[in-house]
């Protein structure tokens, strides 16, 4: 998995221990913060701490605030109901056509209940209220709610100590804390809008997509030993796109579905993968004249880098890690068409020419196996080879 390697300074893909439910609880949290921008505009803060030492998760957000009301239905205020009470969600009409990570409301308390202590705050302007409960003992005990006066800002907070006993852990281990931070620094990537993103008390450097994938292909060369050339689009609202060569054997993805990290991809990443190969193709085809090798669309996709920032309406996933995006294309809720300027820019980034190098290679490769198969080699002039070289034919066999 990619993770942020603190002496360089940019993205390293090394093998990682970790515990998925661990990673998706704060995944939870994380992105119901960040899908507070949708809510409301004017959010422009996430701030994250994470204290290994004491076991302790903070994710803070500056958009509107839950609202501090008592539920007519279920009395009882609406971030006790959110955060404290299963079966319940503000967030179930499946009819909705929403953009955001969380759907039905399961994540924040999933995350409560495997938390040793789990903590709510919320200030809201327009209920004119500030709202704190604390959850102990894997939601099992709840404090009585604390409301007071609207703080000077809205705002949402969430501090939670997991209960590593669940996950079969003793503290908050390096790969773990490493895929967190690498978490901060998506957030920062894909929350449109300038969202400032802190992570313990350090503002991230990441303003924007572009930012944020310049920390994978820093450093990276192509066959010339040049920079890779990144070829980026911001085809509409919902859809940012970029490719390169693959710094690596085969095809490479970093996408994001509403903020969650789809790190096995999906049907967006065919989606948009499948435009670029196929206007690939007939690019690849036109220069490589007749009679060359036939390169097939998979040969052209193990070239390509794709990084795409998208949001899709209602989208469904694989498995509650999130990690496979399986919503058709046609219910995506928008278009991603890849505009011909983009497509030319692909064209000179250095994909071609690696491509046609290979159909080089490849070439040459068949020539060289049609030679060897019509040479013989014979050796001659050695009384006991003579016969050796003839064994089997006609000349042997009169012999005889």
């Amino acid at each position: 998995m990619w993770v942020m390697d603190k002496d360089s300074g940019h993205m390293e893909q090394r093998e990682l221990t970790y515990v998925p439910g661990l990673y998706k609880i704060f995944d939870e949290i994380l992105v119901n913060a960040a899908d507070n921008k949708q809510r409301d505009k004017a959010m422009n803060c996430i701030k994250i701490e994470i204290d290994e030492e004491n076991n302790r998760i903070k994710i803070w957000n500056n958009g509107k605030g839950i609202p501090v009301v008592e539920h007519k239905e279920e009395k009882m205020y609406v971030p006790t109901l959110i955060f404290g009470h299963l079966l319940t969600s503000s967030n179930y009409n499946d009819f909705e056509k929403k953009v955001t990570g969380g759907r039905n409301g399961y994540g924040a308390k999933l995350c409560n209940i495997f938390s040793k202590k789990f903590t709510v705050e919320t200030s809201c302007k327009s209920s004119k209220k500030s709202f704190k409960q604390t959850w102990s003992n894997n939601m099992a005990k709840a404090s009585e709610p604390k409301i007071s006066d609207a703080k000077e800002q809205d705002f949402t907070c969430v501090t939670f100590e997991p209960d590593l006993s669940k996950f079969k852990m003793e503290k908050l281990d390096r790969d773990i804390v490493d895929i967190f931070t690498r978490r901060a620094y998506d957030i920062a990537a894909s929350s449109k809008g300038g969202v400032k993103v802190f992570l313990n008390g350090k503002r991230l450097p990441v303003s924007n997509f572009k930012d944020y994938i310049n920390l994978y292909v820093k450093d990276k060369v192509d066959d010339n030993n040049m920079p890779l050339k990144v070829v980026h689009e911001e085809v509409n609202p919902r859809w940012e796109v970029a490719v390169c060569l693959s710094s690596e054997k085969g095809f490479q993805q970093v996408s994001f579905v509403n903020s969650i990290a789809t790190t096995k991809g999906g049907r967006h990443v065919d989606y948009i993968t499948d435009q670029i190969t196929k206007k690939l193709g007939a690019v690849v085809s036109k220069k490589s004249g007749k009679g060359a090798v036939q390169v097939k669309p998979f040969q052209i996709k193990n070239n390509l880098w794709v990084f795409i920032n998208c949001l899709v309406e209602n989208p469904s996933f694989d498995s509650q890690t999130k990690e496979n995006m399986t919503l058709q294309a046609k219910q995506f809720g928008s278009k991603c068409e890849l505009s011909e300027k983009f497509v030319t820019q692909i064209t000179k980034c250095g994909i071609i020419e690696h491509i046609l190098n290979w159909v080089k290679f490849k070439a040459q490769t068949q020539l060289n196996k049609k030679c060897a198969a019509t040479k013989t080699s014979k050796l001659k002039g050695i009384p006991k080879l003579d016969d050796a070289n003839d064994a089997g034919t006609r000349i042997q066999k009169d012999a005889h």
